[in-house]
């Protein structure tokens, strides 16, 4: 009959099939960010007095990143920060300044506020390239030199004036840190760790960290040798650090008293002593760098040591006069 429209109704098994695909589409694609997404504490726990953990949510990773902040009694205003970045285990792994040393003592009577991060597993502390199928999303500059910071000064109402240092892994990350971002930091510095990526050691000793970690080291700056890896050399790059005051440290991998107790320091004795020397090769070469550029710099090679936590306290001990002269603390 003219005029008369017939309304076909969808059968019932193939429209409950759209909303089943619609569902499964809506867990493939990643929520998008907030609108208002910007770096800010979200959570923290008083663990005592002059201990708290907080929770910073990174917009790049687009997750929170927990970190141990030590700080004084009362939490008083104006003070600087000094950003400790962890080792291989990103301290993910209980392995830590916070669990394997006394730096909660140490810091009791420092007029700084003190960040140790917990996170960047495997992951030279660094923007990658591309997201890694084992180890994720890793942004890791722009967290340290950006947003971490961003949030601390808020919640803590500092001063703005800060130092980094990095031990292990994140010893060369932490100068590279540093050259990427000049004149961001008053300090830095590195203990125990392989400053530079271009160079063949470098380049080994990075690589075999992310692999460590069943990481991609293509992900990360691409194939060794390409620009990605020259920019992130602070060997190459040291000239950057002129104006900062650098700190630079290594054991000669020789088992001695500043290891301390390898039970109560985390060990070290089964592989240390190669880690160490490579080490001392990589820091040499910095140091060597740095002098050729006539930039200042502490340079403290000791007579014994083999990668063990005692030995990293006794560089952050020694170190922290120059660091403390630098950033007001």
């Amino acid at each position: 009959m003219a005029g008369t429209r017939t309304t076909r109704r969808m059968p019932w098994i193939a429209r409950l099939a759209i909303i089943a695909l619609a569902g499964t589409m809506a867990l493939l694609v990643p929520p998008a960010a907030p609108a208002d997404a910007a770096p800010r504490v979200t959570a923290e726990q008083r663990i005592s007095a002059t201990v708290s953990l907080i929770s910073v949510y990174s917009p790049s990773m687009h997750r929170t990143i927990r970190a141990h902040v030590l700080h004084p009694a009362g939490r008083p205003s104006g003070l600087p920060t000094f950003y400790m970045l962890p080792g291989a285990g990103g301290a993910e792994d209980g392995i830590s300044w916070y669990n394997n040393t006394p730096v909660r003592r140490f810091f009791a009577d420092k007029r700084t506020n003190v960040v140790l991060p917990i996170g960047g597993r495997f992951s030279m502390m660094t923007d990658w390239i591309s997201d890694d199928p084992i180890l994720g999303r890793n942004k890791w500059q722009t967290f340290v030199n950006r947003e971490l910071p961003a949030a601390v000064n808020r919640a803590f109402r500092t001063n703005g004036v800060s130092a980094l240092s990095g031990v292990s892994m994140s010893a060369g990350p932490a100068l590279d840190l540093a050259t990427q971002a000049p004149g961001k930091y008053r300090a830095v510095a590195a203990y125990s760790g392989c400053p530079g990526a271009a160079d063949p050691l470098g380049t080994i000793a990075a690589t075999a960290i992310v692999a460590r970690g069943g990481g991609n080291v293509l992900n990360m700056w691409g194939p060794p040798g390409g620009p990605a890896w020259r920019a992130h050399d602070p060997v190459l790059n040291a000239a950057k650090l002129r104006g900062t005051a650098v700190y630079l440290s290594a054991g000669s991998g020789l088992p001695g008293p500043v290891d301390g107790d390898p039970l109560r320091t985390g060990g070290g004795l089964v592989g240390g002593n190669i880690m160490e020397a490579i080490a001392l090769r990589c820091t040499t070469n910095m140091a060597d760098r740095l002098s050729a550029l006539g930039i200042p710099h502490t340079f403290v090679h000791r007579p014994d040591g083999v990668h063990t936590w005692g030995l990293f306290y006794a560089d952050l001990r020694d170190s922290w006069p120059m660091i403390a002269r630098a950033i007001g603390a």
